[in-house]
């Protein structure tokens, strides 16, 4: 990766020592000659990335999903620090953040694309999700019943209490809590995942990349909550058709030239099993 010389920061006000790792890594940068801009608000206003080579997010993966569609949108690449639980987006520590800085602003480091879906309801505007589209009863308390096709080809009805649809990068998620599969992030395809189905043999289905999705409710009477990251829903009118597709855009994550997925898999799932470097203190 090129140098970085304009560098924006994201930090989530909420989680401990965010704010004041922002300003300690935004000094680093000022050293070097970068130029900086700090925003601690949750949600970006459109266009503010514009110009930059590359966002630094603070924060837990929640921070980074709200900085996601911008990102993509903007083309430009995030570099995620973990101030929250999990982090499997945020997979630079404090320490790390810290210490390897300079070399990330230098270009020391590798950059990984990371798929996102494309959906719309009936004839309203479209959004980008990282993680994944979640359909369900609009109070949540009903199950649906609900037709999908691939390519308008008929897979099946559900009757379930949702559908999921994920991205490989989203299948550490939700998508894993229901049951669902884990999917390499390099491999461009949507899981999808029924929850609590009403027929035993319905499982979680794995559809190619380019396939076009299209999901509608079989009662009459549905109203329908189509939700995007948690973050965000679509508007749905009653017998509106969700269309569902692996969208152009990408989310470019910055890493460590030495990143394993499967490094982070075991730590952060508690797999067993360590390399030689895993096991140094």
């Amino acid at each position: 990766m090129s140098p970085i010389r304009h560098l924006a920061f994201v930090f989530n006000a909420q989680k401990s020592g965010a704010a004041e790792l922002a300003t300690a890594l935004a000094a680093i940068a000022r050293t070097t000659g970068v130029a900086v801009q700090i925003s601690g608000e949750p949600v970006i206003r459109p266009g503010w990335l514009q110009g930059q080579d590359a966002c630094c997010v603070i924060g837990g993966d929640g921070t980074i999903r709200g900085v996601a569609v911008e990102a993509a949108r903007a083309a430009v690449p995030v570099i995620g620090v973990n101030r929250g639980g999990l982090g499997f987006l945020t997979t630079f520590s404090d320490e790390e953040a810290r210490a390897n800085f300079s070399s990330l602003l230098a270009g020391a480091c590798q950059v990984t694309p990371r798929s996102m879906l494309s959906c719309t309801a009936g004839a309203g505007p479209g959004d980008l999700a990282l993680n994944e589209v979640l359909i369900k009863d609009e109070d949540g308390s009903r199950l649906v019943r609900l037709e999908v096709f691939a390519d308008d080809e008929l897979v099946t009805e559900y009757s379930c209490d949702g559908l999921i649809f994920s991205t490989p990068t989203g299948s550490t998620a939700y998508n894993l809590s229901a049951g669902g599969p884990l999917v390499h992030p390099h491999a461009e395809v949507i899981a999808m995942t029924p929850i609590c189905p009403h027929t035993l043999s319905n499982r979680s289905i794995i559809f190619q990349h380019g396939v076009k999705l299209r999901v509608r409710p079989r009662s009459a009477d549905a109203r329908l909550l189509v939700a995007l990251d948690g973050q965000r829903n679509l508007a749905v009118g009653a017998r509106d058709t969700v269309e569902i597709a692996v969208a152009p855009e990408r989310l470019r994550l910055i890493q460590r030239p030495d990143y394993s997925h499967f490094a982070i898999m075991r730590a952060k799932l508690k797999w067993s099993g360590s390399t030689a470097e895993e096991k140094r203190p």
